[in-house]
């Protein structure tokens, strides 16, 4: 933090020289001696924390902009800031190891994908040529049916996102939120010619012997849950089971009657727990709520898998049995016959990381390069109603992206035409980074499915080292690190050591209750930028005394900085 004396408006130190504020603007910018515009309430250098490699006055832009001297030293802090955390990040699943050099001709190019990707538009500056081989390659990888046919319910839908999974998560949920609840389906409004404007949002029929909640949807999602899907719920005002149990049947909860309902679905070692899951999806099914279930597939912080087939079968035999698996909806035009048939629950899969990785893991096991890979979660299974990618995860991008996937008939109406851009937009974003289309698509057009499957192995193989290098660490100390990784995940997770070690890494933290303790873990990530030396490393440092502050003392400690051999790579490998 900056210990320069508290002050305020017009004589805050501002920018690289410490120029009183008030005094960096030109003759042009002040009426009466005044600057025309609001001065800070404060010292922003007292207000913000600091990045110790780059002071915050190096980067403060002041009305005049800085001066070419200024800007070198400025930019090249900030450069070598991010190269040195870019060669130690650890703990989160981002590949940083990019090559993108050649695209930069586009940087002075505005690409924007406004609209459905399949669709003309009138902003021809986009990318939706390059947007569309690139769905249909993960169409093919995801084994949905392919190319997009608008006319053929059974082919996919998607976009590539402006965000990253977010946004997939997001969209997801709508689209389910509106199926669920009899909202008019994309080819139905085609079909009958309603009129979007008049009906879009507009609440399905209920029809005598429905059920009083058959178009109010809830929402299970577990524990190991990324918060997106919170945001998700709570910004379209879907009820989740906790919700609804909580308030209407307070003393039902069928985990245990009596007991209070859990928040989020339990998991197990990071994946949901189906024997806990049914209960509750068959509670409300059997009071005629429709039931959206989120997965997911590559766990935020454990990195784990659901068991997408069995939970897909599970929660499709309980609709079933309830008449969920497929049901009328009926819509507002004064006859009987004015319905659809559709299925009463939904599944969306968040892979915001497993999506881009294990279908590479499942060929290299196919293929006898690695022993075991996760399960299946995509369109082979015809549960599965939607599934969400990010694209800066395991492929790695210099900016957050991703792909959102459906099925074509299950598209929802657009809330409103859009003849401005010349293009329907079926979307979220509106306007969408036409880069990222780019981006995937060179990165795609670089690496075959060979390269690809190698790489999963060799991910695979890495996380592998990790653990076991974790745990001899943890035999060696005598302390238990509390060292774990979930079945396949490319994460292995353990005590989170000091906040210098913390920082040097980036590594991600979370404190949970587990066996009767709180615990705060970290984890490392086994993606593609992340070599054995950095693994290695990582495990000298945390060798050394003091560096786990709140573990004490074991009795490893002596001599432990000599004795921990790294196993050789052949060693490594033949375990795994």
């Amino acid at each position: 933090m900056s210990t320069t004396p508290a002050s305020s408006g017009p004589d805050v130190p501002f920018g690289p020289e410490d120029t009183p504020w008030q005094k960096t603007f030109s003759g042009l910018r002040v009426v009466d001696g005044v600057p025309a515009v609001t001065p800070p309430s404060g010292d922003p250098r007292d207000t913000y924390m600091d990045i110790p490699e780059v002071p915050f006055a190096k980067v403060q832009i002041p009305p005049a902009g800085l001066n070419g001297q200024q800007y070198a030293e400025a930019e090249g802090l900030f450069r070598r800031y991010v190269d040195a955390q870019t060669r130690n990040f650890a703990g989160y699943q981002v590949t940083s190891d990019l090559d993108f050099q050649r695209l930069s001709h586009y940087l002075d190019r505005h690409l924007n994908n406004v609209g459905d990707p399949y669709e003309s538009s009138s902003y021809t500056l986009n990318s939706k040529l390059l947007e569309r081989a690139v769905l249909d390659y993960f169409a093919s990888l995801w084994n949905a049916k392919w190319p997009h046919d608008g006319n053929d319910p059974e082919t996919y839908w998607g976009y590539v996102l402006t965000m990253g999974s977010s946004e997939g998560n997001l969209y997801g949920l709508w689209n389910a939120r509106d199926h669920l609840s009899g909202k008019l389906l994309l080819r139905e409004r085609e079909h009958t010619g309603h009129d979007p404007a008049s009906v879009v949002y507009t609440q399905a029929l209920r029809r005598e012997g429905q059920s009083p909640h058959a178009y109010e949807p809830v929402a299970f999602f577990s524990q190991d849950t990324h918060y997106s899907l919170t945001k998700a719920v709570r910004v379209l005002g879907i009820n989740t089971f906790h919700h609804i149990g909580s308030t209407r049947y307070p003393d039902e909860n069928p985990l245990g009657p009596g007991t209070p309902w859990p928040t989020e679905v339990p998991s197990r070692d990071g994946a949901i727990d189906v024997g806990r899951l049914a209960p509750l999806v068959r509670f409300f099914a059997s009071k005629g709520y429709p039931i959206l279930v989120s997965l997911n597939y590559g766990s935020t912080f454990k990195g784990a898998y659901d068991d997408v087939p069995t939970v897909a079968r599970t929660v499709r035999e309980i609709c079933t049995e309830y008449g969920l698996d497929r049901r009328r909806v009926y819509h507002d035009r004064g006859t009987d016959s004015d319905f659809d048939e559709r299925s009463g629950f939904w599944i969306h899969i968040d892979a915001a990381l497993g999506a881009g990785y294990a279908p590479y893991l499942h060929m290299a096991r196919d293929a006898g390069m690695v022993d075991e890979a996760p399960p299946v979660f995509d369109f082979r299974l015809p549960e599965v109603h939607s599934l969400t990618m990010s694209g800066h995860k395991w492929m790695g991008t210099p900016w957050a992206c991703g792909i959102y996937m459906t099925r074509t008939g299950l598209q929802m109406t657009p809330p409103k035409s859009s003849e401005y851009i010349g293009a329907t937009d079926t979307t979220f974003a509106g306007s969408r980074n036409g880069f990222s289309s780019l981006l995937l698509w060179d990165y795609l057009s670089r690496h075959s499915y060979d390269d690809l499957v190698r790489l999963a192995a060799e991910c695979h193989q890495l996380a592998g080292y990790a653990h076991d290098r974790l745990l001899a660490l943890q035999d060696k100390l005598g302390v238990d690190l509390w060292v774990a990784r979930s079945p396949q995940a490319l994460t292995v997770r353990f005590r989170r050591p000091g906040a210098e070690i913390v920082r040097k890494y980036s590594l991600s933290c979370e404190t949970v209750h587990e066996d009767g303790e709180r615990r705060t873990y970290v984890h490392l990530y086994a993606v593609p930028h992340l070599r054995r030396e950095l693994v290695d490393e990582l495990v000298r440092d945390m060798r050394q005394p003091g560096a786990f502050p709140d573990a004490g003392t074991g009795p490893g400690w002596a001599g432990a900085v000599d004795s921990l051999a790294a196993p050789s790579r052949t060693e490594a490998v033949a375990r795994h």
